[in-house]
């Protein structure tokens, strides 16, 4: 059995008023990789300054193993200033000394890439400024890791990057992150922090919502059995009881028992889903666009037709333009060359990586939650043609008590993330542009967006470095590859991450077979087979599953199209350009079924 490094007994601590962990008992083996979930304020962070040491517990106590070292990522950034990036990553260390090490020389290439080693610390901007941290770290001979956000400012091939390096440390690693494909790749046991308490769920994130709905199953049924029995001993109080005796009493009790122990009703952080203004058949189109911001030219005659429900997810390196080209399809900036068409009854709302950008009117510093929201609308309307107050709609965004009074500036960075996405959906757009929308939101609340998305019959164009959640709400993937173009991925982020490692581009998806890597053709054990196929399979049934949304919309747009060819038999301009997309859907249909086929014939 795996010794533990780090042992909590009976630990309680608190943040103002609020009880973080009540008397929580848990512990971290040697090699075990454990991802922490829960929502943004239940105590997360403060769970991993415990066990680091950089906080106390109010009551229990914690112990470390005799020699034990720690590599703890902070959210904050605490980089000397003063110093070079070569100093704070590297300890000073030469280009030939660094280098000679293929494990330093990965780290270096992958998360500094585009960093020159000698530059000054305080000119590196934020993204930047996480990465040192995150190479530094690494380049450490650690223990145990806690890392918290690891993924922030990482693009998809850096994260994808990571889970592979991280798989192959054999240091222990508990690590908190919204990322649940992350999770799923890197962690092998889920800690849920909720109400004081931590449960502990084997595997991933997959296996963690499984077995989450399992134990709620298993409470319904129980409570159901709970709910009739208190239902017979309140029947069994109205019959009324004869005489004074001790039964009734004992029967009184019992009724007051279960009436008391009643739950209260679950925190509701829900999102309403708004009535959208239709769209016509025009969106947003660029046509032969050309874009340089500085002296990089990022799109070179591009074009890209939006359609109606159309949704995409944009992804591409840091640095490759992603943020431009929906500022660009916002309309916030003009193209160097080419057109931006916009459709009449475009309603667009665009959602920045911001959090500061509250858009209040005015400027008061002393505007308040409430007070703004009812400014914009007091009551708005539901996709089912309902009507729901302002109030009822931010405690469903998860402000209650004096949470809808406190002030804007007062707001934390995922209550202003929150708040950023409601006053967007105010606006009941039907064109959304979502810059890195996971930002600052917990798993609980990006389900919920989710949810929303599902059913919101507008255009949506997302640019995330959250790989669930790309793939969770969109159907197509397009790429800034480098080439001036917003290219098409019928493979979706498989596809560009392939296409990245066989362009020979810095920072391979997994470079578990590189040099200090290899392993003799032999030795690799059945669990790592089996692991590997597993793996496969549940990589084939996602791309299935993205395939089959995909198809629909395909078929769908094809049977739009056709009526649409029967009502202009007479315009043959009309008809022509009609044909034309449907030779494009028939081309895209016939890729999305061999790839359907090929991920099929990996699940059987």
């Amino acid at each position: 059995m795996a010794t533990n490094l780090v042992n909590l007994e009976k630990v309680t601590k608190s943040w103002t008023v609020r009880l973080l962990l009540d008397e929580v008992s848990l512990g971290v083996g040697e090699g075990e990789r454990i991802g922490v979930v829960g929502r943004n304020g239940d105590g997360k962070t403060t769970l991993l300054n415990l066990m680091a040491g950089r906080a106390e517990p109010d009551a229990g106590r914690i112990s470390r193993a005799r020699g034990l070292q720690i590599g703890y990522l902070d959210q904050r950034d605490l980089l000397d200033d003063s110093h070079s990036v070569r100093q704070v990553v590297l300890g000073g260390k030469a280009d030939h000394e660094w280098a000679a090490d293929p494990t330093t020389r990965e780290v270096v290439e992958v998360l500094l890439a585009g960093v020159a080693l000698d530059r000054a610390v305080h000119g590196l901007s934020g993204g930047e400024r996480r990465r040192c941290s995150l190479a530094r770290l690494l380049l450490e001979a650690d223990d145990l890791l806690l890392l918290d956000e690891p993924t922030n400012h990482l693009d998809v091939e850096a994260v994808s990057w990571l889970a592979g390096h991280l798989r192959r440390r054999s240091s222990a690693l508990v690590v908190v992150t919204h990322d649940r494909w992350f999770l799923d790749e890197v962690c092998e046991t889920t800690w849920e922090v909720h109400d004081g308490t931590i449960d502990v769920y084997d595997g991933g994130y997959a296996a963690f919502v499984l077995a989450r709905a399992e134990r709620a199953r298993q409470a319904a049924a129980s409570e159901s059995r709970r709910q009739n029995l208190m239902r017979k001993e309140l029947a069994w109080l109205r019959r009324g009881a004869p005489a004074r005796t001790a039964k009734p009493k004992f029967r009184i009790e019992a009724a007051n028992t279960l009436i008391a122990d009643e739950p209260p009703p679950r925190d509701r952080v829900r999102l309403e889903r708004f009535a959208t203004q239709r769209l016509g058949k025009d969106v947003v189109d660029l046509e032969d666009v050309s874009l340089v911001r500085g002296d990089r030219e990022l799109l070179s005659g591009a074009t890209w037709r939006l359609a109606p429900g159309e949704r995409v997810g944009i992804v591409g390196v840091n640095g490759a333009g992603k943020t431009s080209v929906l500022t660009l399809l916002a309309g916030q900036i003009a193209p160097t060359a080419g057109r931006v068409k916009r459709g009449r009854t475009v309603a667009l709302a665009h959602l920045t990586q911001n959090p500061s950008a509250l858009d209040v009117p005015g400027d008061d510093p002393d505007a308040r939650v409430l007070s703004t929201v009812e400014g914009i609308r007091r009551v708005a309307r539901t996709a089912g043609g309902g009507e729901v107050t302002a109030s009822s709609l931010l405690e469903r965004f998860g402000f209650t008590g004096d949470r809808l009074t406190a002030r804007l500036s007062d707001l934390s960075g995922g209550e202003r993330r929150r708040f950023q996405l409601l006053r967007l959906l105010l606006s009941e757009p039907n064109v959304l542009l979502l810059d890195e929308p996971t930002n600052d939101l917990d798993i609980e609340t990006l389900t919920v967006l989710e949810d929303f998305l599902d059913s919101w019959p507008g255009t949506l164009v997302v640019v995330s470095h959250d790989r669930y959640f790309l793939e969770r709400v969109t159907d197509t993937t397009r790429a800034l590859m480098g080439e001036g173009q917003v290219s098409m991925l019928p493979g979706g982020v498989d596809e560009y991450l392939r296409r990245r490692v066989s362009s020979g581009a810095p920072g391979p998806v997994d470079r578990s077979t590189s040099a200090g890597a290899e392993a003799p053709t032999g030795q690799i054990s059945r669990t790592t087979k089996a692991k590997a196929g597993s793996s496969q399979e549940r990589t084939a049934r996602k791309t299935i599953a993205r395939l089959d949304k995909q198809l629909q919309r395909i078929g769908a747009r094809e049977a739009q199209l056709n009526a649409e060819m029967a009502g202009n038999r007479g315009d043959h301009e009309a008809l022509a350009r009609l044909s034309t997309q449907l030779r494009e859907l028939a081309a895209e249909k016939a890729a999305l079924e061999q790839e359907w086929l090929a991920a099929a014939e990996l699940v059987e």
